[in-house]
């Protein structure tokens, strides 16, 4: 402990010295920046460069001051972190002390807890005894006590009386404050228990019964009892523990006294030793001693003083014996205390049972007072029915006292009143008294009856003390009804003080009515004028609110930021710590790749020279297999032999000893090169982790940044915002109030004006104007916010601008930094090529080398061959050594063919080498090309994507506008289909009926009494053909519905069903053909000849508009494969990237690579081909198809020939179409293999897939290294901003001050001009011209151009003011000039004046001298304010640029995170992409799939169009022979056989598709199982990391387990070593006579040393002295100017406040002025009120008048209308029974005509005439022209020539219609019905405004009306036909069958051309087509 606490002390120590040198240092900086203060106020300089110049150097020394400051903040930060570290291990060690003491504590507590029990047990022991010895006392009287519970038991604690040694000094005086605090705490407990029984007596008071009592009584005193005793145990026990402490204290008093007397006896005795010593010795010797006395008398002095402090110490401990000895005393006298509290207690108890009793008994009083009054009050309700109940009167009081209460209350005038509420108090306190009373009484009477049971059973010891409670009950019960007496009294005195109270309550209520009802006048006019004027207030008030709340709100949001950023700076400092422990471990792993590098460049190295090595050992070998050659050769003559091969074997030996080093040195290279790969490996990986972990967190801090950034642009936006709106609503409050000022002048001075009508036209123009001035208000207001509006939209589109511009240059740079990384990329790819290639050389050289040990090997076993052959040769040779001859040629030859072997060998393996050795080179090439194919297959594949979008929105429009055109064509064909059809049945209806109708008509000509007859036939007819024409129309409908059908899936099949169509139709011709056949007459032949002449026309135009369509179809189709074509195109691109990839994949596989790009393209190809061939025979058939129409559509039975050119190239086409089939089943087989070869090919494109993940990772380091210097350039250019808005602020400031200095020049030259205007205006401008000069802005900036624009603007406004001040002199030369002239004919006229004048100038001279020196005193004040808002801005700026520090550090931090996160996100996203590659692949697959099912299907189609092809060679042949039947039969088989194909296609793409959702479900599956891997993987990971913590965690606990231990031995060991020390001292002691002689030696070199400290000390004092003697000086100097200050500072407050009570003075006269002009405008305003009221009225009064006026005009109206109801429905009534006529009549009449004989019909007509209303006249002129008969009749009532026609009354007939006569009955009644059934316009619904009287002019002529729907019907009939009858309309008008034209004077027409009655039943108005012939509009009709 010690040794910690040192080390901490010493630490602390350095840390404090270290920061006081910080502080002397900052505090010589202040003082010397202090002294430039001061300086500053003498520096000052006229121009503005010089002023420049000075700000400069200013700014320089200030940023040294900095640079300095940061350096010494830094330093500061350090020894802070150093401390922090220190403070850090403390709390630790002081943890690991307080667990120990923590433990031992929790042992002590066991302990006590043990004694505790075991104390319980003993005083329950104890109290048994006691109850038992207590009931053997008392009997059978008293109950035996209970026991008490534990926690009222006072608790002894027994502590250990034995001591040990010196050190229980200290244990006592702890153990005596442990007693006190034990006391102390007995105290409050016994207090505690006190206050339990204080409570339990008060609840036995109200609840317990007299037994209980008793009970508790009893057990009371028992327990007093106990606590007697357990008292006199404690004061023994203390008296025991006195006495022991007492005993210790004598026997340690008696040991030390003891030591003392010996240590004082054993110096005796060597001082009488030393005296003996000394007189021994002569006098010769006392001269050397000398000195020896003085040291032994310094020895003597030395023990004195070690006595005294002795005695000092014997007194102190004497003193502690005696504040012990009091301790004791004051705890005695505390226990004397709490006995004198428990007697209280007892006393206490005794009070409480006899005030217990007293109550009793008082209750039984009041019960029999209470039934007296019962009785009393029975008698009194009795003799005066009439009076009410005492409390009835009570509560009527209480009631009156409240409202009277309240009527005070409002009128806060009557201040009696407190004493009368005091009384009502009183009253209702009292009845709460009785009420209590009454309960106790109950409750008392209850207790009393319980107690008379068990009063027989108490003793007489208990009676006595019921007796003395009693009588005190009684006494109090006494003193209880005084009191209730006292109470009736007080209560009658109240009774008649209230009815007093009444009386003048009612003359106050009286009096407040008449007040109120003057107040509510008073207040409801004063209200109604206040309201508005509150409305408005309040209305701004709330924006107001408004605003300022969103403020608040904004400022919490700006505070949670700030806590945000707060956080962040954290965050951002770990990551900082992070970043340099990354940066340091790349640093290490670069140094370590330069190494790595370093040591391939050795191997290397080493390789070449290995190489040498061998070409030079390989050139050895062939010299000595020459020279074998050669010896071998002289072996035959020589006898050297044995030598030769000695040297041999020699030269062998060695040879194997360089391979054999040569394949070690290889191996270790091998190991070498192999570790350096995975060095490499590991450190790539390293440095990709290290790029990853960066990238992301410098995307996470660009996040954060730009999160920030936003925040605080939108904070500053609302702030702006908010600003602006509350200048305008203050603007808008301002004006508002001024233009009511203005109106409630203008109503005052209207007040004033005399005559009533002036006042109100003044008040209506005044009201006008304030209208007129809130609209322009408001229209102003509208400008500006349109104004601000454009501003802010300007500011907007500025921002966006720059943030575009910004963009586009942070996109440049971008750019740039990609180029850069690209090339970076690059060099990285060729570095790892050269790696490669290296690599692969090392494998080459290995191989080399393994084959070289081969050959060695192979040489060997030759050599021992040779060897043997050599032993053999030499046998020989002894033997037979002619016969030796040939065996060593055949040898040598065989020797020199395995050389040559060798040698072939030999330059086999070095072309091999160098055939390696290219291609690693054109790999590596080709590496390159393939990556940088594959960036242009990624841009490629962008663009492809691009224009693919494009050409999807080209095809759109395309299909767009075809279906556009489609719908033409469709529309074209329905109108040729309609009027073919109208032209068939036309054709027909001539044909049949209408030719046979004219012959009749001719006929009838002839004979006209035939006609009769044939009229039946005819109407016969007509039903037969209208019948078959609803036939036709039916089939023509069904047609119609399966054409629509047919029309709408045109899209596919256009050209067949156009084809089935020209067939019907050609059927169609064929069926009028076979009419025109059966025809019988000549003229009719003819007819329909010509007619069918036109008909073939119409169908050859017909042709050529279908012709014009096919062909426009076949451009579309030529469009169509054309952009076929160009998808083709794409897909071969990107089946060409797909192969790239492949490529890339299988490097060493390129043969089967070529195979699949082969494949693929042909496969391509192949398809597009047959796209083209299916296109040109579909094309072919539909020629086909048109031929064969063509064939059958001629008019005659030649014309329909084939020719046979058609049939040839058909056949052709068939065996073309063959020979491609076969092919495509060829190139089936080849697409089935490619499949196959691609899946397979599948693993080397995941491969790459992975290569590519590495380059992305590259990519994003480099995107993340960008992000870095972004970010450094935001916070650059945040930072300028920042400094900016400072300078801004300073700028804002000096200009501030600017404008304070020239509002005090002008308050000045206002005074001035009060006294002497003219003389001393050119001093003030003087002034004012000196004042801005001599106030330069000394403001010190970084951006010095900012100062300079500022310094040019602040001159050019300088001199504006020059020019001010310029016309200023000017007028007052010309006032002086004005003022000499008069001055002159004063002198003239007033020469008494001059004297005073004198006067005047001697003021004037003064005050200009006054002036001057206040300007002066301006000018220094102005200085030194600048001076010191200079330092202040300095101080600020400092902060702000730590603040800013902080910040950035911050945003760092979040930037970091944010980068994180970015990295994470990016590692999702690879992640990502790697599953959309996988996906990719998939596609692929299915792609394949989809080539081999199209495949498939071109093949169907190729089949089908093979059958077609046989079908059409039949048709062709069948054509020939003429059979058309079989031709249908057989195009309905291929219909089916196609619609087979097609659900085919159908069924094998819904198979197709559910194998496409199956893949899709299983690589789900994978995906999720590999994701469930990977969480197993991570929770293994988390288990693992959890048990190295435990584990951690154990660990840590053992080894403090362990020091702890360590720290006991250790503690253990020192108490040893101070009991060994005290042992030694004892020895010492002892041993310090022998040492006196050397102790005085060792006291006289102290005594030097001591004499040389002090004259240092003196010369140190002497150099304090000076330094305190400067202090003194600088300090005097402070003061002088601290006093300057405040002797400045003092006058300008004083100035100030002179100036602010004069200011106040004026406010508070305008105040007053205000007031009174507000009182004005408020009577004003009140009868400006009254005039807008009765304005008001007037309006809602006009309002009223207006509204009924409204009503009486539209009452008006509706009876208008209905007055022309009815008069329209009169003239219906009268047209209607005009033209009424009684069908049975008529009907009869007809009959009657037909049956009457031919001579007397006329009769007939005449009778039907009659009563038809026709003249005589008119009836002879019808009768005797021409026809004599029916048939002109018959004509015109069909519609030819009737004066009565509906349409058109007045029309005469052509005479050249010839119409009539060729039309039939049927025809003609068809017309009538046609004109019948046209409908009347519906009359116009007119306004309300277009109503006219009814003498206008359009009711009076209906002969116009008339002439225009004639001249209509006219125009639109003939118009169509010239021939046709004028009197039809078009038919698509639906008419109805009354028209109100036929009312005029035309003249009556026929009997049915009559109008129809509204009772007869009427056609319903039928829309007819313009288009459809006669038999269908009769169709209709019967229909109906």
């Amino acid at each position: 402990m010690a040794s910690w606490l040192g080390g901490l002390g010493s630490g602390l120590g350095q840390s404090l010295g270290q920061v006081g040198g910080s502080l002397s240092s900052l505090t010589g900086q202040i003082s010397s920046f202090t002294k430039d203060i001061l300086l500053e106020g003498t520096e000052e300089v006229g121009d503005a460069p010089t002023e420049l110049q000075v700000s400069n150097s200013r700014l320089r020394e200030i940023e040294s001051t900095h640079a300095t400051q940061r350096l010494e903040n830094e330093r500061l930060k350090k020894v802070c972190s150093d401390l922090e570290e220190k403070h850090e291990a403390a709390e630790l060690q002081i943890k690991q002390l307080s667990i120990e003491y923590r433990n031992q504590l929790q042992q002590r507590e066991v302990e006590i807890s043990h004694l505790k029990a075991r104390q319980n047990a003993l005083q329950e022991q104890l109290q048994k005894l006691q109850t038992a010895a207590q009931s053997a006392q008392l009997g059978a009287g008293v109950l035996p006590p209970t026991t008490t519970s534990a926690s009222f038991v006072p608790v002894v604690r027994h502590h250990s009386s034995g001591f040990q040694g010196d050190d229980m000094d200290f244990g006592d005086v702890i153990w005596s404050q442990q007693e006190i605090n034990r006391l102390s705490n007995e105290v409050s407990r016994l207090e505690s228990e006190v206050d339990h029984w204080m409570q339990i007596a008060q609840s036995s008071r109200v609840q317990g019964t007299s037994n209980a009592d008793q009970s508790e009584i009893c057990k009371l005193q028992n327990i007093i009892k106990e606590l007697k005793q357990n008292l006199s145990q404690d004061i023994d026990e203390h008296q025991h523990e006195l006495s022991v402490l007492q005993d210790a204290h004598r026997q340690k008093l008696a040991e030390i006294s003891r030591r003392h007397r010996e240590e004082l006896s054993e110096y005796e005795e060597r001082i009488e030793e030393l005296e003996n010593q000394l007189q021994q010795g002569g006098a010769s010797i006392e001269i050397t001693d000398h000195s020896k006395i003085s040291n032994l008398q310094k020895n003597i002095q030395i023990l004195q003083t070690e006595k005294l402090e002795d005695t000092q110490n014997m007194k102190e401990l004497e003193d502690k014996v005696k504040n012990l000895n009091e301790k004791l005393s004051s705890v005695e006298n505390e226990n004397k205390i709490l006995l004198n509290e428990r007697e209280l207690v007892k006393v206490e108890n005794s009070q409480i049972t006899q005030e217990y009793e007293r109550l009793k008994s008082e209750f039984i009083k009041l019960q029999n007072y209470v039934a007296e009054q019962e009785t009393l009050l029975k008698e009194q309700g009795e003799k005066l029915p009439l009076m009410t109940s005492s409390e009835e009167e009570v509560l009527r009081l209480q009631q009156a006292l409240l409202d009277a209460e309240k009527e005070i209350m409002r009128l806060n005038t009557l201040n009696q009143a407190d004493s009368f509420i005091g009384a009502g108090e009183d009253t209702q306190v009292l009845k709460e008294e009785n009420r209590k009373l009454g309960k106790e009484k109950e409750e008392l009477q209850k207790k009393l009856a319980s107690l008379q049971h068990k009063d027989e059973d108490i003793t007489s010891a208990s009676i006595e003390d019921t007796n003395l409670e009693l009588n005190q009950l009684r006494q109090e019960l006494e003193r209880k009804e005084y009191e209730l007496k006292e109470s009736i009294t007080e209560r009658a005195t109240l009774t008649a003080e209230l009815e007093e109270l009444d009386k003048q309550n009612q003359e106050t209520m009286q009096h407040m009515i008449t007040l109120k009802e003057q107040l509510s006048k008073q207040h409801t006019e004063a209200d109604s004028t206040i309201n508005q004027l509150k409305l408005d207030i309040d209305f701004e008030r709330r924006k107001v609110s408004e605003v300022e709340a969103e403020k608040m709100e904004m400022s919490k949001e700006l505070e949670t930021q700030k806590l945000k950023m707060n956080h962040c700076t954290f965050a951002l400092n770990d990551l900082h710590m992070s970043n340099q422990q990354l940066q340091h471990n790349i640093k290490d792993l670069q140094e370590q790749l330069k190494k790595s590098q370093d040591c391939n460049l050795n191997n290397k190295k080493e390789i070449a020279e290995l190489k040498q090595n061998l070409k030079q050992k390989e050139e050895e070998l062939s010299v000595s297999q020459n020279e074998l050659t050669k010896i071998i050769n002289q072996e035959s003559n020589s006898n050297y032999q044995d030598l030769s091969l000695k040297e041999r074997e020699v030269e062998i030996a060695k040879l194997n000893k360089d391979i054999s080093e040569n394949k070690q040195l290889n191996q270790n290279l091998e190991k070498s090169v192999c570790d350096l790969k995975m060095e490499n490996g590991k450190l790539l990986a390293v440095c990709e982790e290290l790029k990853q972990q960066l990238h992301e967190a410098f995307a996470e801090k660009n996040k954060v940044s730009l999160e920030k950034y936003t925040m605080l642009e939108a904070l500053k936006m609302e702030k702006g915002q908010l600003e602006t709106e509350l200048s305008q609503t203050e603007k808008r409050l301002l004006e508002q109030a001024q233009k009511y000022e203005q109106t409630i002048e203008d109503l005052s001075n209207a007040r004033n004006m005399n005559t009533n009508a002036l006042q109100l036209e003044h008040e209506r123009l005044v009201k006008c104007n304030q209208e007129r001035d809130f609209e322009i208000a408001e229209l102003k207001r509208n400008i500006e916010q349109m104004e601000a509006d454009h501003e802010e939209t300007k500011e907007m589109l500025t921002t966006s601008l720059g943030g575009q511009k910004q963009l586009t240059e942070l996109i440049k740079e971008k750019e740039l930094f990609v180029e850069k990384f690209k090339n970076r990329a690059l060099e990285l790819q060729q570095e790892l090529d050269e790696y490669v290639k290296d690599s692969k050389k090392h494998e080459i050289l290995r191989q080399n080398l393994e084959e070289k040990d081969k050959s060695l090997a192979a040489m060997k076993e030759e050599n021992n061959h040779l060897k043997e052959e050599i032993e053999r040769l030499k046998d020989q040779q002894s033997r037979s050594p002619p016969v030796a001859e040939p065996k060593t040629l055949d040898i040598i030859t065989e020797l020199e063919a395995e050389i040559t072997q060798l040698h072939v060998i030999k330059k086999n393996l070095e072309e091999e080498i160098k055939l390696h050795k290219k291609t690693i080179e054109d790999q590596s090439q080709n590496t390159v090309q393939l990556q940088q194919s594959l960036q242009e297959h990624k841009r490629e594949i962008g663009e492809s994507k691009f224009q693919y979008e494009q050409m999807n929105v080209t095809h759109e429009k395309l299909f767009l506008e075809k279906d556009e055109e489609i719908k033409s064509l469709l529309k074209t064909i329905e109108q040729i289909k309609t009027q073919l059809h109208n032209e068939r049945h036309v054709f027909q209806t001539d044909s049949s009926d209408l030719f046979q109708e004219t012959k009749a008509q001719t006929l009838n000509g002839e004979n006209g009494n035939e006609k009769h007859d044939l009229s039946k036939s005819e109407i016969e007819r007509l039903v037969k053909g209208i019948k078959e024409r609803e036939r036709e129309i039916k089939l023509l409908n069904e047609k119609n519905v399966f054409l629509t059908q047919q029309i709408d899936h045109l899209s596919k099949d256009q050209v067949g069903k156009l084809t089935q169509i020209i067939q019907e139709k050609d059927l169609e011709i064929q069926t009028l053909h076979a009419s025109i056949s059966s025809s019988s007459y000549r003229q009719d032949v003819m007819y329909l000849q010509q007619q069918l002449q036109a008909y073939a026309m119409e169908r050859e135009q017909v042709l050529a508009v279908l012709s014009e369509k096919t062909r426009e179809n076949s451009q579309l189709k030529t469009e169509y494969h054309k952009i076929m074509d160009m998808v083709a195109a794409k897909e071969t691109a990107l089946m060409k990237l797909q192969e790239e990839n492949q490529k890339l994949s299988n490097r060493f596989e390129s043969s089967s690579q070529d195979m699949f790009r082969e494949t693929v393209q042909n496969l391509s190809r192949i398809i597009r081909e047959k796209d083209i061939e299916i296109d040109a025979l579909s094309q072919k058939c539909q020629t086909l198809l048109t031929v064969l129409q063509t064939s059958s559509i001629g008019t005659d039975s030649g014309s329909g020939g084939v020719n046979s050119n058609q049939f040839e190239e058909l056949l052709q086409e068939r065996d073309k179409l063959k020979q491609q089939v076969k092919k495509m089943e060829e190139w089936k087989q080849q697409v089935m293999t490619t499949v196959q070869n691609m899946q397979h090919e599948s693993a080397h494109l995941q491969e790459e897939l992975h290569k590519l993940q590495a380059q992305i990772s590259v990519d994003s380091d480099s995107n993340s290294k960008l992000q870095m210097d972004y970010n450094g350039l935001i916070q650059s250019y945040e930072q300028n901003e920042k400094k900016m808005k400072s300078f801004s602020q300073e700028l804002a400031q000096v200009h501030h001050r600017i404008g304070q200095l020239h509002n005090t020049k002008d308050l000045l030259l206002g005074k001035l001009d009060m006294v002497t205007p003219p003389l001393l205006m050119a001093s003030s401008v003087s002034q004012a011209s000196d004042i801005p000069s001599s106030t330069p802005p000394e403001i010190v900036s970084d951006a010095s151009k900012l100062l300079q624009q500022e310094l040019e603007q602040l001159k050019k406004m300088l001199q504006e003011k020059d020019v001010t001040i310029r016309t200023l002199k000017e007028n007052n030369q010309r006032l002086s000039d004005s003022m000499a002239a008069t001055s002159e004919l004063e002198r003239k006229g007033q020469k008494d004046t001059d004297p005073e004048m004198k006067q005047i100038k001697g003021k004037c001279d003064v005050f200009q001298k006054s002036l001057r020196e206040k300007d002066l005193l301006i000018k220094s004040k102005s200085d030194q304010l600048l001076s010191v808002s200079e330092n202040l801005s300095n101080k600020e700026n400092e902060n702000e640029l730590l603040k800013q520090a902080v910040t950035n550090l911050k945003e760092r931090n979040l930037i970091l995170e944010m980068d994180i996160c970015k990295l994470k996100e990016e590692n999702e996203k690879i992640v990502a992409r790697c599953r959309e590659k996988e996906t990719e692949f998939r596609a692929l697959q299915e792609t394949n799939l989809q080539f081999s099912m199209m495949l498939k299907e071109r093949e169907f189609e190729s089949h089908s169009i093979k059958e077609k092809a046989l079908a059409f060679e039949k048709l062709l042949k069948e054509k020939e022979q003429g059979k058309m039947g079989e031709l249908n039969h057989l195009l309905n088989e291929v219909k089916s056989m196609q619609e087979k194909a097609v659900s085919f296609q159908q069924e094998r793409d819904q198979v197709m598709l559910a194998l496409k959702q199956k893949q899709m479900e299983s690589s789900a599956l994978q995906n999720e199982v590999q994701h469930l891997h990977d969480k197993e993987q991570r929770l293994n990971q988390e288990l693992e990391r959890l048990r190295n913590h435990l584990l951690e965690m154990e660990d840590s606990y053992t080894q403090e387990a362990l020091a702890a231990e360590d720290r006991e031995t250790k503690l253990r060991k020192k108490v040893m070593v101070l009991e060994e020390k005290l042992v030694s001292s004892s020895t010492a002691v002892e041993n310090a006579s022998h040492q006196a002689s050397l102790q005085v030696e060792s006291l006289q070199e102290q005594l030097n040393l001591v004499s040389r400290q002090r004259d240092e000390t003196v010369l140190q004092l002497t150099m304090s002295q000076d330094q305190v003697k400067q202090y003194a000086l600088s300090l005097a100097n402070l003061q002088m100017v601290l006093e300057q200050f405040q002797q400045e500072e003092k006058a300008m407050y004083s100035a100030e406040l002179e100036k602010h009570q004069k200011q106040t003075a004026e406010w508070k006269k305008k105040a007053e002025k205000l007031e009174g002009r507000v009182e004005s405008l408020q009577e004003s305003l009140e009868e400006a009120n009254a005039a807008l009221d009765a304005a008001s009225r007037l309006t809602e009064q006009l309002d009223l008048k207006e509204e009924q006026i409204e009503d009486l005009r539209k009452q008006g109206e509706i009876k208008q209308e209905m007055l022309e109801d009815a008069q329209n429905k009169l003239m219906n009534l009268i047209n209607s029974t005009e033209g009424k006529v009684d069908k049975v009549l008529m009907r009869n009449l007809f009959i009657g005509h037909f049956h009457t004989p031919k001579n007397k019909r006329h009769e007939v007509l005449r009778l039907m005439g009659s009563i038809l209303g026709i003249k005589k006249e008119e009836l002879d002129q019808l009768l005797s022209e021409d026809q004599k008969g029916v048939t002109r009749w018959v004509t015109g009532w069909l519609g030819g020539g009737g004066a009565g026609s509906k349409s058109v009354p007045n029309t005469p007939i052509r005479p050249t219609n010839q119409s009539v006569f060729n039309s039939s009955f049927s025809e003609l009644f068809v017309k009538f019905l046609e004109t019948e059934s046209r409908p009347n316009l519906p009359l116009p619904m007119l306004s309300v405004h277009d109503i006219k009287p009814l003498g206008a002019a359009g009711i009076c002529n209906p002969s116009s009306t008339r002439s225009s729907s004639h001249t209509e019907t006219t125009g639109s009939g003939t118009s169509r036909r010239p021939d046709a009858n004028p009197f039809l309309a078009p038919r698509s008008a639906a008419v109805p069958l009354i028209t109100p034209t036929s009312l005029g004077a035309g003249g009556l027409g026929h009997l049915l051309m009559k109008p129809i009655s509204d009772a007869l039943p009427t056609f319903t108005p039928l829309p007819v087509l313009p288009d459809a012939s006669a038999g269908a509009v009769l169709k209709d009709l019967l229909k109906q």
